[in-house]
């Protein structure tokens, strides 16, 4: 079985495979990389963004892309919203954080402002962006700033898996959105990572199907005196505080399960608990350590496993 492991959009990839037909995954990531980075001033997503046009051309990768982030904002009732990049910059993350020293999670846990759950903005800019793939356009108010985030991790994951699925059992990870896929064979054991301890906090096993893990321990930094990361809070545009540090989701993607972990984290404890149950389950972190696992009428059955990945960045 192959076992690769590269550096991509600010995260690490790895896909183990039992064959993957002449595929150079570390291209096909690179690529997706170039097109669609928001720290890239060449990148497509970046000219869409600079461009004052109310309809700007667009290449079907950045489309498929865009498409991808509105599904996961429409999947998340909005709270995973690809229009918030103002808000990210403000809180400090205008520049790619691959390099940058991550902060210690206890002490910004400390210093938090009391915990509440996030909420959708009414404004819901998202919903004014539009794909016409017949004239190969995207449209949005002259202004509005995509960020496609977490979304474009899971999507590259999907489509990469997808394509090794031909030759075999593989496993797509990027950044702690993964996707297996082969469903013949024996399943996979997918390990959730804890924040606080780096141990793991508990174990699924999944046959096929998207796994993915969102927290604040990964892109956490300090700016002006106060603690911040990239999980905002779409009415405020702060970083949330939610009373959680990591939730996992099951979905049958890895787009749809990272859109689900997010959410499922900027709702707090018990709105998160609703997101995963009302899914596919997953796993709850709050801030004092304490795990629980969501299950679900479409949990996925349980087997022995056979090979072995990490979920959690």
């Amino acid at each position: 079985m192959l076992d690769d492991r590269f550096p991509t959009m600010g995260t690490i990839a790895r896909v183990v495979r039992d064959g993957d037909g002449g595929v150079d995954v570390a291209s096909v990531f690179a690529e997706i990389d170039r097109r669609l980075s928001r720290f890239d001033a060449r990148s497509d997503l970046s000219r869409l963004n600079a461009d004052p046009r109310i309809g700007v051309p667009a290449q079907p990768m950045l489309r498929a892309a865009v498409g991808a982030a509105l599904h996961a904002a429409r999947l998340s009732g909005g709270l995973v919203d690809p229009t918030l990049l103002g808000a990210v910059r403000r809180a400090g993350y205008a520049d790619s954080r691959a390099q940058a020293d991550c902060v210690p999670l206890l002490p910004a846990l400390g210093s938090a402002p009391p915990r509440r759950p996030a909420r959708p903005a009414a404004a819901a800019g998202w919903r004014s962006v539009e794909i016409d793939d017949r004239a190969g356009v995207i449209r949005r108010p002259p202004g509005l700033e995509l960020d496609l985030g977490g979304s474009v991790k899971g999507w590259a994951a999907d489509i990469l898996a997808e394509r090794l699925a031909r030759y075999g059992r593989g496993a797509v990870d990027c950044g702690g959105d993964l996707r297996v896929a082969g469903a013949r064979g024996e399943p996979w054991e997918v390990h959730v990572r804890h924040p606080l301890t780096g141990a793991t906090a508990h174990t699924l096993i999944v046959r096929a199907g998207g796994v993915a893990t969102s927290g604040i321990d990964a892109r956490l930094w300090e700016s002006g005196g106060e603690f911040a990361h990239h999980l905002i809070d779409p009415p405020t545009g702060r970083p949330a505080w939610t009373g959680l540090i990591a939730a996992t989701a099951v979905a049958p993607t890895a787009l749809e399960a990272e859109a689900l972990a997010k959410a499922a984290l900027l709702s707090g404890p018990i709105g998160g608990r609703r997101v995963l149950r009302a899914g596919y389950g997953g796993v709850l972190i709050r801030d004092d350590g304490a795990v629980g696992v969501v299950g679900a009428r479409r949990w996925p059955a349980l087997a022995r496993p056979r090979e072995s990945v990490v979920a959690g960045r």
